[in-house]
């Protein structure tokens, strides 16, 4: 048992220094994401799905994509699944409102496309990204977004948790709670509704006349 914990440990430490030497090459290389402190975002993945016949660009009789300037959208979130497939890859990524798909082609990036396509294959799950690119649906019926540009906005060192189990020690989702809530749906959720409750109860009972009085219960008396 110790000489697997030490095994995952090791590994988990190698897959961190992969990371920060990735980091270092960007940085080298004049594309360090830290740099970057803004990234207009246009919608968020809820708003396109649950809106999808606004955004969606046809395909033309050829099969082409019919890229419509003004149903060009700009969303950023955290990539939580990647598939590098050759000249195409497809990757997830993860806002505070849901998730999209997003298509990467090699030959539609910018315009540098190759080289784009190069950083975006070098990307890791978790780092953060902005895409900019057309909602369609693919041949399987997934509301995806076509990219014509990916940029990394921040680069994660550190190695997410399986995403299939998440975190499944109560006592560490607790003690882990920026992981619980980027791995668990249910926790966002209840994260985001929480203050909204207390919000409702706070504006019920002020306009009632109702005053809000702090008390020490949990404070020791001298």
């Amino acid at each position: 048992m110790a000489d697997n914990k030490n095994t995952q440990a090791t590994d988990v430490n190698e897959q961190i220094k992969i990371r920060m030497d990735k980091l270092k090459a960007l940085q080298d290389a004049g594309k360090d994401p830290f740099q970057i402190t803004k990234y207009d975002v246009t919608n968020h993945t809820a708003e396109i799905k649950d809106n999808f016949e606004k955004f969606e660009c046809e395909h033309d009789e050829e099969g082409k994509l019919v890229k419509d300037p003004a149903k060009l959208v700009s969303i950023a979130g955290r990539i939580m699944l990647k598939r590098v497939m050759g000249k195409a890859s497809f990757c997830n990524v993860q806002d505070k409102t849901g998730n999209i798909q997003v298509y990467v082609a090699r030959n539609e990036l910018g315009d540098e496309p190759f080289e784009e396509y190069k950083d975006f294959k070098k990307m890791d799950i978790g780092d953060i990204v902005g895409v900019k690119g057309y909602p369609f649906v693919t041949k399987t019926g997934e509301k995806s977004i076509h990219a014509t540009e990916v940029t990394l906005l921040s680069k994660s060192l550190q190695i997410l948790p399986e995403k299939h189990h998440g975190l499944t020690n109560t006592d560490l989702r607790y003690r882990q709670r920026y992981l619980d809530l980027i791995m668990n749906e249910d926790a966002r959720r209840i994260a985001y509704a929480r203050p909204r409750i207390i919000r409702g109860i706070q504006n019920y009972l002020d306009s009632r006349g109702f005053i809000e009085v702090e008390t020490p219960v949990l404070t020791t008396l001298l």
